[in-house]
Parts: C-alpha cells; structure tokens; sequence
C-alpha cells in the first residue's frame, strides 16, 4: 500500500516522491515562535484527540554586505538580537558599534537577515561560511543558503506492518539501561533502533542528537540491518534535521520522548513518517501518520 498524497509533495522526473520547498506549508505564514497543532493521544492502546502548542523553528540566513554566510535553525522570534549576538559571539566584529544597518526580510523559505559590517571585517569573513565547525545542535555544518539548508528530496518510506502501542512502551523503558555514556555524565543522547515488538536492536550515542541519529543508521547500513521492520526511538525533541534523516535512510517510524517542532511535525507529514513524540509511560503524543500505529479509538 503507498502514501497517500500529502501536502509539499511532488513527483520528480523519474518518479521518486520528493518534497517541494517551495510549497506553503514551508513558509513563513508558519514563522511564529509556537503553532497550534492536533494530534492523537495515544493512552494504552487506544486514541484520542488532542491539540496543543508546540515550538517552531525557522531557517535563518545570515548574509554579511551581501554574502551569504551561514544557515542557523532559529525560534523566529528576535531576529535582529539573534543576528547581532550571533555576530560578536563569532567574532565576526569585536564590537557592536561595527555593526550598521540589521535588516531580517521573510522569504518563502525562511528568513534572510542582511547584516552590514565594515569591508575589512567582510574581507576576513570571505570563506569562512563553508569553514564553520558545526553545533552539536544546529545539525547546519557548512550551509550558507536556505534553500541548501532544506534539503528536501527523500525517499518517502512504504507502509509497512503497524507498530504495536506495547512496542513504544517496552523500547521506552530498555532503551535508559543500555546508554552506557549517559549513564555515567547524564548528558549525552542517544539514538535507537527497536524490532518491532519494542526490544531495543542498537543504539548510538553521542552529545549532539543528530550526530547519534547518523551513528545508528551507519551502524545499521554497516550491519545489515534493515529499516523495513521497526522504528527508531531518540531521546532528546524531534526536530527537523532527525525527520530529514529518518526519509533519507528509509525509516517510517519515529519516535522521542520530548515534543517536535512545526518544521519537524510538516516534514514527517509529508514524508510519509509516523512521527510519534513525549513518550512517556504507557502514552504518547502521535503527530503524524496514526495508521502506522496498530491502536483503537475509544468508543
């Protein structure tokens, strides 16, 4: 059985199911701090509806005297703060008072915020854009334009057999006992594969959440393992970068035990991802794609 349609796809020259960047549902109609968003509440084995706010992200791109510099993923709230802080932080300027004019213009994409420095100051900043040492949590190492940052096209998972609510349950509750790391500094993610009936096959670690994603799923391609059957379970929020990554590496199913972001919650409705979020206990919030879960409506 295929996906059906969702919002933001489009069908490339070959046929492969892609995402359209240029589509609404990427815009900045979306550019608040917080969205409003149902979703189904899984409790046990049954659902609900449920409705709530939850964060947004947004593409922000810096560009000195008129060079692209770099991608940041930003709460789109106090652009200009966030452009000036960002600058001094970096040591792009030693001081504020270098910094001219801070213009933030929406575009369909993101945000694009036009800094003016002086010319020697952007004559050392020349290459620095690609050059940038990626944040543990930005996940953007290199980006410089918006429409690089999305990175869109992936391969929109099939349906397979639905997940069992009991599979959540169990991977939820083995999984603290095998992060060894963060056991030890409580500080570390970590990032899991679990069968389907919950019990926990491999799991990566790492201080970044999107550098333990990668782990699993070159520690699976290196293994053998499979995305057909199963699902993957982060602990940490599930944002944007960790739904792009679960299209690519063919994964349906992803589940974290803290809330996504509206980039996160778009992007897994249009790839076809179950994005299932703030496991804890026996329940859940469902975000995306409830018929990859096997679970009932009361009533």
């Amino acid at each position: 059985m295929s996906s059906p349609r969702m919002p933001g796809r489009m069908d490339s020259e070959d046929g492969r199911p892609t995402l359209d960047p240029e589509h609404p549902m990427f815009g900045l109609g979306y550019a608040r701090p917080t969205v409003d968003r149902d979703y189904e509440r899984l409790e046990g084995d049954a659902f609900a509806a449920g409705h709530a706010q939850i964060a947004e992200e947004t593409p922000v791109a810096l560009v000195y005297n008129g060079w692209p510099h770099v991608v940041m993923m930003c709460t789109p709230a106090d652009i200009e703060d966030f452009a000036l802080g960002f600058t001094l932080t970096e040591e792009i300027v030693r001081d504020s008072d270098e910094v001219g004019k801070i213009e933030a213009v929406r575009y369909s994409q993101g945000i694009e915020v036009a800094v003016e420095i002086p010319h020697d100051r952007a004559e050392a900043l020349a290459g620095r854009g690609r050059a940038l040492v990626g944040r543990t949590g930005c996940g953007l190492c290199g980006v410089t334009t918006i429409k690089e940052m999305l990175r869109l096209e992936s391969t929109v998972p099939a349906l397979s057999a639905p997940i069992a609510p009991e599979a959540l349950w169990r991977a939820a509750q083995e999984l603290p006992a095998q992060q060894r790391y963060n056991e030890v500094t409580g500080a570390v993610h970590a990032a899991a594969w679990a069968r389907p009936d919950g019990s926990i096959a491999l799991v990566r670690e790492d201080v970044g959440r999107h550098n333990a994603l990668d782990k699993l799923i070159g520690a699976m391609r290196r293994g053998g393992l499979s995305t057909d059957n199963g699902f993957a379970f982060v602990t940490s929020r599930a944002s944007y970068e960790l739904v792009q990554k679960c299209a690519v590496a063919g994964v349906g199913v992803l589940a974290a035990i803290s809330r996504p972001t509206g980039l996160a919650v778009r992007m897994a409705e249009a790839s076809g991802i179950g994005l299932i979020a703030l496991v804890r206990g026996r329940s859940a919030n469902v975000y995306t794609h409830p018929e990859r879960l096997r679970a009932g409506r009361p009533g």
